[in-house]
Formats: C-alpha cells, sequence, structure tokens
C-alpha cells in the first residue's frame, strides 16, 4: 500500500480496476498518511473524511459490478480556489462567501471521471505568491526541506503529491504558480493552455489556467483528460514523439538573469538527455525581450482588483494583499486594454520561432525557492523584491497563455528538488505529455521519496 499511495493516480486506478485493493482501503491509507504529515507539513485546509468515504464506497461497489472509469476510486485533491459543492472555497484566507452550492465544471468532470474527491488544499491569500504562507491558515512546507516552502501558489498541492499523500491534485497558475510549486517539490506539473479546460474564466485578466500536478506525467494526463472531457491526453503518454527540435532559451524579459550553479545544472543536464533520446536542442533566443514584463504586470494588478472587489469583506484581507489591489484600481481602462491587444504582437514576434522550433527549454527558477517565514507579513514592495529575482522564467507563458510542463531534473546540494520547463505552442499539450513521459522513462522520479515520507505514513 505504502508503494501504491507513491506510485500515483495512474497506477492507483490500474490497480482498483485489476482488484489489487479495494477504494476504501486506498482511501483509508491517503486518510492516514494525511493525518500523519499534518503537523509538519500543513497542505489541506480541509479533509473531506466523511464524503470520501462514502464516495470510495460507492466507487468500489461500481467497479464491483464491472463499471470502468478512468478515476474511479482514485482520490484525488483540490486547490482551494476551486468550488467544491458544500465546502467553502477559502482562497488562502478567511472565506468570504457560503459553501459553494455546485461543483466547478472542473470538478464535476473529475466525479465524472470516478475521482474521490479528498480535500481542498491551501494557498496564500488569493494565491497571490509563490510561498504558501498566509495570516490565517499558517505555513505550508516543503516535504523535502521542512524549512523550505514549497512555493505557490498552488503550494498545498505540490506538498500533498509530494509527500505522497496523493498521486495528483489540481492546480491553478496566473504566473507560474502550478510550475513553480511543482520544481520545488519534485513532481511534475502542467499549465494548460488559456481556454483548454471549459468551464473555466481565465483569471487575472486571462493569465490565470487551472491544470494538474502529479507524481508521474501519467497522472497528469488522466486528470487532464477528466478536466477537458477528452480522451486522448492519456493515450498521448505512451506514444513516442518522434526527434523534436528543441530551442534552448537563456534569456527572459530579464535578459540572462544570474542563476545558482545546480538550478544552471538542470537545464544543460535536461538538454544533454534530450539529445540522448535523440532530438536537436538549439541554443536560441525568440527575441521577445522585455516586452512581456509590462504586459504582465498591468494584467496582474488589475485582476488583482477584479478580483478583490468582488468580495463582500475587504478589510479581512492581510495588508498587502489589500494594497496590491489599491494599486490595480488605478491601472486606467485604457492601459488595461493596451496590454490585451498587445499579447498579438508578442504571439506575431515568437510565430517564426516555432515554426523552427517544436519544443522550447527553459530554466525554472534561479535558485532554491525561500525559507518558510522570509516574507511572511511584509509589505507589498517588500515581498515583491524578494520574489521576482527568484522568478523571471515563469510570467511569460501566462501573458502567451501557451502551455508548459515542469518535469523534474535532479537535486541541489541542499537535497532540494531542481526541474526545468518545457514550452509548446497553443494547444500543443499532448506533444509535451509525449514528450515528458518519454524523459520519465529514461529518467524516472516518481518514486524518490523526501525526508518527511519518513516520518508519517500509511
Amino acid at each position: 500500500m505504502d508503494d501504491l499511495l507513491w506510485a500515483g493516480a495512474d497506477a492507483q486506478a490500474q490497480a482498483l480496476r485489476s482488484g489489487a485493493v479495494t477504494a476504501p482501503e486506498l482511501l483509508e491509507a491517503v486518510l492516514a498518511r494525511a493525518a500523519a504529515l499534518s503537523g509538519g507539513l500543513n497542505a489541506f485546509r480541509v479533509l473531506y473524511t466523511d464524503s470520501a468515504r462514502a464516495a470510495a464506497e460507492q466507487a468500489q461497489r461500481r467497479l464491483d459490478a464491472g463499471e470502468r472509469l478512468p478515476l474511479l476510486g482514485v482520490p484525488i485533491a483540490v486547490k482551494d480556489d476551486t468550488d467544491v459543492e458544500g465546502d467553502l472555497t477559502a482562497k488562502g484566507g478567511r472565506p468570504q462567501f457560503p459553501p459553494a452550492e455546485a461543483d466547478n465544471p472542473l470538478v464535476a468532470g473529475l466525479r465524472a471521471a470516478g475521482a474521490v474527491i479528498v480535500g481542498h488544499t491551501l494557498t496564500p491569500e488569493r494565491c497571490l505568491w509563490p510561498f504558501t504562507e498566509s495570516l490565517t491558515y499558517g505555513a505550508t512546507r516543503n516535504p523535502w526541506n521542512l524549512s523550505r516552502t514549497p512555493a505557490g501558489s498552488s503550494g498545498g498541492s505540490a506538498a500533498a503529491v509530494a509527500a505522497g499523500i496523493v498521486g495528483a491534485a489540481t492546480g491553478s497558475d496566473g504566473g507560474g504558480s502550478i510550475r513553480m510549486p511543482a520544481a520545488a517539490t519534485g513532481i511534475f506539473g502542467l499549465k494548460t493552455t488559456r481556454d483548454l479546460i471549459p468551464g473555466q474564466a481565465p483569471g487575472w485578466a486571462g493569465l490565470g489556467v487551472p491544470g494538474p500536478l502529479s507524481r508521474a506525467v501519467a497522472d497528469s494526463a488522466l486528470l487532464l483528460d477528466a478536466m477537458t472531457g477528452a480522451d486522448t491526453y492519456r493515450a498521448a503518454v505512451d506514444t513516442d514523439p518522434g526527434p523534436l527540435r528543441v530551442a534552448l532559451v537563456w534569456k527572459c524579459p530579464m535578459g540572462r538573469p544570474p542563476m545558482d550553479p545546480a538550478w544552471r545544472a538542470a537545464v544543460t543536464t535536461a538538454a544533454d538527455r534530450l539529445r540522448a533520446l535523440g532530438h536537436t536542442v538549439t541554443e536560441d533566443d525568440p527575441g521577445l525581450g522585455p516586452r512581456p514584463t509590462p504586459q504582465f504586470i498591468t494584467r496582474y494588478f488589475a485582476g488583482v482588483a477584479e478580483d478583490v472587489d468582488t468580495l463582500p469583506h475587504p478589510e479581512w484581507l492581510e495588508p498587502r494583499t489589500r494594497r496590491i489591489a489599491a494599486v490595480g484600481r488605478r491601472v486606467p481602462a485604457a492601459v488595461l486594454g493596451w496590454a490585451r491587444r498587445a499579447e498579438a504582437g508578442l504571439h506575431a514576434r515568437l510565430a517564426p520561432f516555432l515554426d523552427r522550433y517544436d519544443v522550447i527549454l527553459q530554466p525554472t527558477w534561479t535558485r532554491t525557492p525561500l525559507p518558510v517565514g522570509t516574507l511572511h507579513g511584509r509589505g507589498m514592495i517588500t515581498t515583491f523584491l524578494g520574489i521576482l529575482p527568484l522568478m523571471p522564467y515563469f510570467p511569460t507563458w501566462n501573458v502567451l497563455g501557451m502551455p508548459v510542463a515542469t518535469v523534474p531534473v535532479g537535486r541541489a546540494p541542499e537535497g532540494l528538488p531542481t526541474a526545468v520547463q518545457l514550452i509548446g505552442a497553443q494547444h500543443s499539450e499532448a506533444l509535451l505529455l509525449s514528450l515528458a513521459a518519454q524523459y520519465e522513462r529514461a529518467h524516472p522520479w516518481a518514486m524518490d521519496r523526501p525526508p518527511l515520507a519518513g516520518s508519517g505514513g500509511a
């Protein structure tokens, strides 16, 4: 059972179909590990113990009757920015609205595929930061080193997957919020193409999209099939991508920023491994320059203001959240309109580059994510100064609405994971999943267990 928890959602689905484990047995193992690790990890705001047990029992009856669905009986966690029927959606702060009367369509899709929803995972307030800490719920910690953040804003989901509690979880990404925690915790994450998943209004003026985080590539593919109603993404995992043209891009809107050696080595290691798999890897620059940055900043601030202005009690928010919203309200409508329209110019500039290359390889973090508490309770400016040098490679792809996979590579000297990004053209998720799965077969990571695993288990 312990090995099955680490194996991921796809392996768990296969074990359930074969009868090697029952859905109630698997759920109890998940709940036991979650309880054992809750004090040190703080990944969940709430666990749905009773409703999940009822769902697992029902799933087992369906399995016993011969029914087969992709995720039937598989425990899945949901980021606490997505409505789950009967629960509050806190989004990292004091809840502002009553319990949801219906599942978000994304959650409904997971249930339709048979998933057992086990709980809401923690985020920073309003999902604003690349660390998962709030005045309301405290700090979520990285299972590889409890003194470090699992990043954010999907930090609770990433921590729960990386600690072997669930095999997969939902996340969302408005500036790196799936990719940053996936990289920080040594798991797979997929930022999706804007508007790929039905029923999801892109947040922050089009920057934010949902996506999966998981132990293995196949797990994310299963979730993406359920989220989209497709049946193609899991199949892509078992498909050889063929020889691809990969552009290794060191430049970002900040130019080529300083990087710690371990995070730079992750990129060169991934490039060498891709070459060994038969792909052509060429250093190149798409020539976007600093252009994405003002577009991102404008949309981010205006989007946060729009989000906060829907709340009945904005006075309950943390001071720096209120400050970001106040700045965002000062963004003129004409400037926001320019930022939205200017995206087309970036796509036009990038188009010839994407004609020459199938995939872009880029760094993730420039150095190891922060110790827990470094920016807890700090002001807006201090917080931005503390985080921006670490994350310059992430926001461009939110502005462009393109899919990006985060793939684990190795370890930094501190023992924390390192990772890279694989970026594709819009709606190239199947290609990214195929390439990432090929890489994973050659260099597997799913059974790697962080030190925290020794302090509690199923």
